[in-house]
């Protein structure tokens, strides 16, 4: 089993930016991939970003390319994901998530929730306009 606990999150006004953390535990080495999801009221779990634990190729959602960034640092076992220019579209609960299938095709198959293992607490992202 992976353990996952997100933290970072918090109020911040449109334009900002924000650092969100995700501590991993437990059986890391199992871990293929990781992800951040964020869920807003009312509306499903959507992907955000994605990366190989190995290797490290990252995958993003239309909507935060250019302004959101996904990277780890495996040495520490943390998943970070770095949000700039933050809109209000933006506010969500955030959630990282581990898959230890590989997915293959990484890109077909990397924004898919039922593809995840393991997931986090989430951590409450609010962006004020």
């Amino acid at each position: 089993q992976v353990q996952l606990v997100e933290s970072g999150g918090g109020l911040v006004q449109a334009g900002g930016s924000l650092r969100l953390s995700c501590a991993v535990s437990g059986r890391t080495f199992s871990i293929y991939a990781m992800a951040w999801f964020r869920q807003a009221p009312g509306k499903e779990r959507e992907f955000v970003a994605g990366i190989k634990w190995v290797g490290g190729s990252t995958l993003y959602a239309d909507a935060v390319k250019g302004r959101f960034a996904i990277y780890r640092d495996n040495a520490e076992n943390t998943l970070y994901l770095q949000m700039n220019s933050l809109k209000p579209d933006d506010a969500a609960v955030y959630y990282c998530a581990a898959a230890n299938g590989a997915l293959r095709p990484y890109s077909n198959y990397a924004s898919r929730v039922d593809k995840y293992d393991s997931w986090g607490q989430g951590t409450q992202v609010t962006v004020s306009s």
